[in-house]
């Protein structure tokens, strides 16, 4: 059964996967608070319109790209999270975490990615 972080936590991950900005804005709406914070080993965004940048920039570089949750735990308003990261073609070309924040309306307000870079 998953909680309220988990839920929040796999609705942004859909962001990643929504094919058109506008649906990666709706997604946000869901689970993202306005002045939400991304981080990771390439890049640093303070809101909506910068990480909506970054995921298209994204799905430039990984056609049809996206993000399965391997384990998930949370508490005090905060999620650790283990991931995989696939190509269009549901191959496995990268793996991860990421430590979430989330306010106190359920809705996440930094999310950190870490993984190996080149």
């Amino acid at each position: 059964m998953r909680n309220d972080f988990e839920s929040t936590w796999e609705a942004y991950t859909s962001a990643w996967k929504a094919d058109s900005a506008d649906k990666k804005r709706a997604i946000f709406a869901k689970c993202l608070d306005v002045s939400c914070e991304y981080a990771d080993p390439h890049v640093t965004t303070k809101n909506w319109d910068e990480l909506l940048g970054h995921m298209l920039g994204f799905h430039e570089n990984v056609p049809g790209g996206y993000f399965v949750t391997k384990s998930f735990m949370a508490h005090n308003n905060q999620s650790l999270v283990k991931w995989e990261m696939k190509n269009g073609e549901n191959i496995v070309i990268g793996e991860g975490f990421s430590y979430g924040k989330y306010h106190n309306n359920g809705k996440l307000i930094s999310m950190t990615g870490f993984f190996e870079t080149a």
